[in-house]
Formats: C-alpha cells, structure tokens, sequence
C-alpha cells in the first residue's frame, strides 16, 4: 500500500523561518500597502476612500520622516503637556482679559455714583 505525498507545511519549524523572524524583517524594512476604493454611480464619483498602511518599527518610521505620534496628545506625554501648557496660557491670557474688563466696567459704574454687582 503506498501513501500519499504530503505537501510541506509551510507552518513547520523545519520551514527556515519563523514567525518572529519575518516579523522582524518587515520591521526593519517596513511594508507599505496603499489602495484605493472608489464608488459611482451612473459615471458620478459618489464616494473615494484612499487606504496608505505602513508597517515598520519606530526606528524605521523615524528614518522615513514619519513621526506623527510625537505630535498628538493622544499618543503622547510630552505632547499632551504641551498642549496642556498652551492651554493654561490661553486660560491665563483670557482671564486677564475678562478681570481688566471688569476692572473697567467698575471703574465706569464708580464714576456715575452706581454700585457694581
């Protein structure tokens, strides 16, 4: 009786690679896949979706100009405390405004004999 050959599995150790091993090799070089989906209707564009993925490690990011999670509070702490700072100056600056306002409009109502609420 004979058997039937079995294809390798490409799942196996005896493989060459692993999973960790690819990996790291996309990684270190980084994947990009980019697509486009558009829908019409009748010759009408109605909806166009433009997909651009990259794959790859900071470092590799990095080397591509690509840096947008230092950027965004979301991502970031040292982004977030920035905006928070910008934040408090604004608040700062913005209740500055309002007190000489009403420093003024008290001032104003001083001056005709009326009290300020």
């Amino acid at each position: 009786m004979t058997t039937a050959s079995r294809l390798p599995d490409p799942y196996t150790s005896g493989s060459g690679a692993s999973l960790a091993d690819i990996l790291e090799r996309v990684l270190d070089k980084g994947v990009v896949i980019a697509g486009d989906i558009q829908v019409n209707l009748l010759d009408i564009e109605l909806l166009t979706v433009k997909l651009r993925l990259v794959v790859a490690s900071v470092d590799k990011a990095r080397e591509m100009g690509i840096d947008w999670w230092e950027e965004d509070p979301a991502l970031s702490s040292r982004a977030s405390r920035r905006e928070d700072g910008r934040r408090t100056e604004e608040l700062q600056a913005r209740n500055e405004r309002l007190e000489s306002r009403i420093a003024a409009l008290e001032a104003a109502a001083g001056g005709r004999g009326e009290a300020a609420t």
